[in-house]
């Protein structure tokens, strides 16, 4: 390959070659894409008691891995490692029957548990987890390899921050966007000048904000484009470091910041085919119950930040075979009726009242029932005369005739629901009330 460098890593991998060659006038350069989906989720408890956080259910239909996965979809970067970890059997199985790409010209979206290969043990961080799995990089050959989160809801085209990190140069371009001083403790945050990132703070209590911006801050959004050399020698160096956590907010990225090597996108600049202005730089980290509820609620509005209805740049999932959503009349002839709500298929309101609230496949809302402003997730059974406020219903629940939930959190602490900081209730996968 011309104008290659050959590097041969120490743990006795096979040699890689990393093609330098590439310039911002050749379109398109080699990418491999890799999903950090190993994560535990623990913020999210109890939606997580049983799942990985990207299996996370969303909006009904979707999963939270499915939004990162549709961005690639749609910008044609179609060989794609998913790295799971923790209880990842919903999702690897989603992933293998949902997220299927014709191999013929070598296209794959595959999921990758844990394999062990550097010892008997788990990541101990994402950039362990790349570390881990450097036989990926080797079998692929790319010329640059996109690291991103599977848990975050937004659209963005990533041929265009690529496009950007060639024409830029470095090694490596991190994508942000603008967040509240409050909620940017939680983020890594970028100081930049033009697009040269300074310093970069993972997490810090005191975080520097924008400039004539009190208020503001500049966050990652954890996705990020490497050069393949750059990214290799970085996670080598890394994993030899006894005094690192192997991460890459933590370590990587402020290492190749003070090298110099670590540049800013600007997400705002992403362009999106029949974006609306009001959702224009849409990005909302659901790593809470509160964050997760409160996106979810985006989708209903009016005139939602995030319209699921832009086929432009679709967001796909697998379709299971139910027949349409119907509202029909009760046993009482109480009319079936649901007011700004999203109604999955196979959904049956029957007799009750919905509104501002989503039902996804398969749940069933008895006579007189009403639901509001919550989420039920799949097969969830609301019986007559049951009340739900404010409240997430986990798959399979059965809520008998006549129960309240949300409505007195006394009584939801009493049957031991998880009630967030902003008093959203959570009833756990397969709840049996008593």
């Amino acid at each position: 390959m011309a104008g290659a460098v050959v590097r041969v890593n120490p743990a006795t991998e096979p040699a890689i070659s990393v093609n330098k060659a590439y310039a911002p006038n050749v379109a398109d350069p080699k990418v491999l894409v890799m999903v950090l989906a190993g994560g535990e989720g623990k913020r999210l408890f109890p939606l997580t008691a049983d799942r990985a956080k990207p299996a996370v259910p969303f909006g009904g239909t979707y999963r939270l891995v499915d939004f990162v996965l549709s961005n690639f979809a749609n910008s044609r970067y179609l060989q794609i490692v998913v790295l799971t970890q923790y209880k990842s059997h919903s999702l690897d199985r989603h992933i293998s029957a949902t997220w299927r790409f014709s191999t013929l010209l070598g296209n794959y979206v595959t999921p990758v548990p844990a394999q062990m290969r550097r010892g008997p043990r788990w990541f101990v961080g994402s950039a362990d987890a790349i570390y881990q799995n450097f036989n990926l990089i080797s079998d692929a050959q790319p010329d640059i390899v996109c690291v991103f989160g599977a848990d975050h809801i937004y659209r963005m085209d990533p041929r265009q921050m690529v496009d950007h990190h060639i024409a830029v140069g470095g090694g490596v371009t991190v994508a942000g966007i603008p967040v509240p001083k409050h909620e940017a403790t939680e983020f890594g945050v970028m100081e930049v000048v033009g697009t040269k990132i300074k310093e970069f703070h993972e997490k810090s209590p005191t975080p520097p904000t924008l400039p004539g911006r009190d208020d503001m801050c500049l966050a990652s959004m954890g996705n990020y484009v490497f050069d393949t050399e750059v990214l290799l020698k970085a996670i080598t160096e890394d994993a030899e470091d006894e005094d690192s956590k192997h991460d890459l907010g933590t370590n990587i990225i402020p290492n190749l910041t003070r090298e110099g090597k670590a540049n800013f996108y600007d997400f705002d600049t992403n362009e999106i085919p029949d974006e609306t202005d009001v959702g224009r730089g849409y990005w909302r980290d659901v790593g809470t119950l509160d964050a997760y509820y409160d996106a979810n609620m985006d989708l209903i509005a009016q005139q939602p930040i995030f319209d699921l209805y832009n086929m432009s740049w679709p967001v796909y999932t697998g379709q299971l075979p139910l027949p349409p959503a119907k509202l029909v009349q009760g046993p009482s002839w109480a009319p079936g009726s649901a007011v700004s709500s999203l109604l999955c298929q196979g959904t049956i309101v029957s007799g009750g009242h919905v509104e501002r609230s989503i039902l996804s496949p398969g749940v069933y809302i008895d006579d007189h029932a009403v639901v509001s402003d919550s989420i039920l997730f799949n097969e969830a059974v609301i019986g007559p005369g049951a009340i739900l406020r404010r409240a997430i219903i986990d798959k399979n629940v059965r809520i008998p005739a006549g129960v309240q939930v949300g409505v007195n959190h006394d009584d939801d602490r009493t049957r031991g629901f998880t009630i967030s900081d902003h008093g959203v209730v959570v009833v756990p996968k397969g709840y049996v009330f008593r």
